[in-house]
């Protein structure tokens, strides 16, 4: 008889995030670096900090999940693309599901900042006008580039154009993770995703 899974308490935040079947370990793999992408977007927006997110982690009751800082940079290591080899190399869907929830819960924090961010961005393109020019913009490219190229084994290879067009695909997506049902999204969007 297989031994008893004992769910934790943050299970019930799970509810509205289905598992018909279990990811492999290639998705699960695609899964954690994208969720890596959108935590560093989050992060280049926001200037929020781990400490920021471990707040986050408290008021959700996630922390039998992300115990501490320490679980914390570990299960962000388990990003297959990061450069850094110290951590951890896997990461269960519980802990997607809880980093999907506390990037829903982060967005929804700063919905409004995601709103003027992506409402500048239609603007300037609209007007035909480099999206950069404008500071909130500008700040925002800058601190991803940073990030990227600290963290990511591909960061010094990936071009400008590339790197601006992944930037702004991220900002619009955690315009849509912000809403009420944002996490839910986020989690069926991480479903469908793969890289070929």
């Amino acid at each position: 008889m297989p031994p008893e899974v004992k769910m934790p308490t943050s299970a019930r935040n799970w509810e509205d995030l289905p598992l018909n079947t279990p990811p492999d370990g290639q998705h699960l793999d695609n899964m954690k670096a994208h969720l890596d992408l959108i935590l560093m977007a989050l992060e280049a927006l926001t200037e929020i900090s781990s400490d920021g997110i471990l707040q986050a982690v408290h008021a959700l009751n996630l922390e039998e999940v992300i115990a501490d800082r320490v679980a914390l940079w570990r299960l962000r290591q388990s990003n297959p693309k990061r450069k850094s080899s110290g951590g951890r190399k896997k990461m269960d869907v519980e802990e997607a599901r809880s980093l999907v929830i506390i990037i829903g819960y982060l967005a929804q924090e700063h919905r409004e900042l995601l709103r003027r961010a992506v409402g500048l961005l239609e603007q300037m393109i609209a007007q035909n006008q480099e999206p950069h020019q404008a500071s909130l913009l500008g700040d925002y490219l800058d601190n991803f580039s940073q990030i990227y190229q600290d963290r990511l084994e591909e960061g010094e290879k990936v071009t400008t154009q590339s790197l601006t067009q992944l930037a702004f695909k991220l900002l619009v997506d955690l315009l849509f993770y912000s809403s009420h049902n944002g996490h839910r999204r986020l989690w069926l969007a991480l479903l469908d995703y793969s890289i070929p």
